[in-house]
């Protein structure tokens, strides 16, 4: 909770930060930027939740985990890149960001977890990368501009991910899903 609800407009981390806490920036609502250095390896739960202000953020490619809710109800935010460096996605990672249109998940990533992007209404495609082996429940349902989906063969199960995507007209499985839950 280190700048929790403050009226911050930007921020740039200094070189030797490894890790942004729980809530450190949650609730800065005046938050535009944000630089972050190759230190950081690991971005804490909630983070930057509710920085409704913030177009868009890099993460380095130093960076191992994104926690539960880091990016929750970031719906100014336009674009992201998820490095190959991170394993898992966290829990609502982005979760209501509905202003997202673009997402890119880096080969590498191996787990997107619960809810992840969650109503990202304004998501119109995504791209999951062989790398990705689990996809938790609810990850992408809600996302209601999504109008296609490929499965990559590195998934062998199929949950509530998908659920009440509405606009969903073309899905693509491949051999490797045993089971649809």
């Amino acid at each position: 909770y280190a700048f929790y609800w403050t009226e911050l407009t930007s921020i740039t981390i200094p070189a030797g930060v490894t890790s942004i806490g729980s809530n450190a920036f949650s609730r800065c609502t005046g938050l535009t930027s944000i630089t972050m250095p190759d230190s950081v390896t690991r971005i804490g739960d909630e983070a930057f939740h509710g920085c409704d202000g913030l177009k868009s953020i890099t993460i380095p490619g130093s960076v191992a985990s994104i926690g539960n809710h880091a990016f929750s109800d970031c719906t100014g935010l336009k674009s992201i890149t998820i490095p190959g460096s991170v394993a898992s996605v966290g829990d609502n990672a982005f979760y209501y960001c509905t202003g997202l249109t673009s997402i890119t998940i880096s080969y590498g990533v191996t787990s997107i977890g619960y809810g992840a992007f969650y109503s990202c209404t304004g998501l119109t495609s995504i791209t999951i990368p062989n790398s990705v082996t689990s996809i938790g429940n609810y990850a992408f349902s809600y996302c209601d501009g999504l109008t296609s989906v490929a499965i990559p063969n590195s998934v062998t199960s199929i949950g509530s991910e998908f659920s009440n995507c509405t606009g969903l007209t073309s899905i693509t499985m491949p051999d490797s899903v045993t089971r649809i839950g």
